[in-house]
C-alpha cells in the first residue's frame, strides 16, 4: 500500500492563488488514522500549530480508535473527532461509511498528519477541500531544519512551507511541544495522589519499565538501572508507574501506582521532577504533560520519536552506558 500511494498528492505540492485572493481558513480536517496513544499525542503539536495560525478555525480529527477523546479533551477548537473502528474487517460497513462521510463534507484545508500513512494520503486525496497538505518534506525544509525527521515536527514544517505559497507569513517560532492541556483541577488531583504514594515532601523521579516488543528492556537491565538511580539520587523519591498489564520489571521494589485514566496518569507525572522510560506511548504522555522526560532508545530512531521540550531528551543505549545516563539525568535535575 505504501508503494502504491507514495506518489498520491504530488500534483498538490505547490498551491496557487489568484491575485488579490484572500485565504480564509475556518474548517480544517487533520488526518491521522492510527489508534496508538503515542501517535495521537504526537499529533498535538500540529493541532496547536493550526490553532495558532488560524485562531478562528474549527478542526475535525480523523483518527482510529477512541484514545483521541481524552487526548484532545481540553482542546476547544476541536469540532468533531471522526473515528475509524480499530478492527475494520469486523466493522466493514462502519469503516466504509466513515470514509464516505469525508467526501460529503467541505473543508478549507486538509492536512495529512503522517506522510507515510497510505490511508492518510488517500483520505487527503478524496477529501473535499481547495487546499491539501499531503506531508512530503521538500529539500528546502530538509536543509533549513535539522530536526525535520521528527514525526511531530515534520508535518508542521511542511504546513508552514505550504502556507507561505498562500500568502501566509513564514512562521519561525519554535515548534509547539506535545501537550494534553491538563487543567488546574486535574493537576491538583494528581498532586494528591502522588502525595499519598510518597508521603513526604521530597521531589520525585518516576520510572516506567514496560514497552512493546523489542523496545522493552529486560528485568536485569531495569534492576541494575534502578539500583544505580537509588544510589545516585538519595534525596529523591523514586516511584514506578505500572502499565495496563500491572507488571513491573523491577519486581515492584519501588512505591508504585496504577491507573487506566491517561489524563490522571499525566497529572501525576506532571507533579514529578522527571519521568524516565523506554520509547513508548506513556513516554509521550509524560512529554505531553509538560514534564522533563528521558527516553531510552535501542530499536526505534531517536530523531523520529525522541521527547523534546521542557528539557526532555533521548538516550541511545546502543551508544552510551549506565554512567552516561546518570550524568545526563543529574544535569537535567540540576
Amino acid at each position: 500500500m505504501h508503494r502504491i500511494t507514495k506518489s498520491v498528492g504530488s500534483s498538490y505540492a505547490e498551491p496557487t492563488i489568484k491575485p488579490g485572493q484572500v485565504i480564509d481558513i475556518k474548517k480544517v480536517l487533520i488526518i491521522r488514522p492510527n489508534h496508538r496513544l503515542g501517535n495521537q499525542l504526537l499529533l498535538t503539536p500540529l493541532v496547536q500549530e493550526v490553532i495558532n495560525t488560524f485562531p478562528d478555525c474549527k478542526i475535525d480529527l480523523f483518527v482510529k480508535g477512541g484514545v483521541a477523546y481524552p487526548v484532545f479533551e481540553n482542546y476547544k477548537h476541536i469540532n468533531k473527532i471522526i473515528q475509524l473502528p480499530r478492527k475494520p474487517f469486523s466493522n466493514l460497513l462502519k469503516y466504509a461509511g466513515v470514509w464516505v462521510s469525508i467526501k460529503s463534507k467541505k473543508y478549507d484545508l486538509v492536512i495529512n498528519g503522517d506522510k507515510n500513512s497510505s490511508s492518510g494520503r488517500l483520505l487527503t486525496l478524496i477529501a473535499n477541500a481547495p487546499f491539501k497538505v499531503f506531508g512530503d518534506v521538500n529539500e528546502a525544509i530538509q536543509k533549513q531544519y535539522p530536526d525535520h525527521k521528527h514525526i511531530s515536527k515534520s508535518p508542521i514544517y511542511n504546513l508552514r512551507h505550504y502556507l507561505t505559497k498562500l500568502g501566509v507569513p513564514n512562521n519561525e517560532r519554535p515548534v509547539p511541544v506535545l501537550d494534553i492541556k491538563l487543567s488546574a483541577a486535574e493537576l491538583a488531583k494528581g498532586k494528591d495522589i502522588l502525595d499519598g504514594i510518597v508521603k513526604n515532601d521530597k521531589k520525585t523521579i518516576c520510572i516506567y519499565t514496560n514497552a512493546t516488543g523489542d523496545k522493552c528492556y529486560s528485568e536485569t537491565w531495569w534492576e541494575a538501572f534502578y539500583a544505580r538511580l537509588q544510589e545516585a539520587f538519595p534525596i529523591y523519591n523514586i516511584i514506578e508507574m505500572l502499565p495496563i498489564e500491572n507488571i513491573s520489571k523491577i519486581n515492584f521494589k519501588a512505591p508504585h501506582f496504577y491507573s487506566k485514566d491517561i489524563r490522571e496518569m499525566g497529572a501525576i507525572i506532571k507533579n514529578t521532577s522527571v519521568f524516565i522510560a523506554a520509547d513508548n506511548g506513556v513516554m509521550h504522555l509524560a512529554s505531553a504533560s509538560l514534564t522533563p522526560t528521558v527516553g531510552f532508545f535501542s530499536v526505534t530512531r531517536p530523531e523520529v520519536y525522541e521527547p523534546y521540550g521542557n528539557g526532555s531528551f533521548a538516550l541511545n543505549t546502543n551508544e552510551t552506558a549506565l554512567e552516561d545516563w546518570i550524568k545526563a539525568i543529574d544535569a537535567l535535575l540540576k
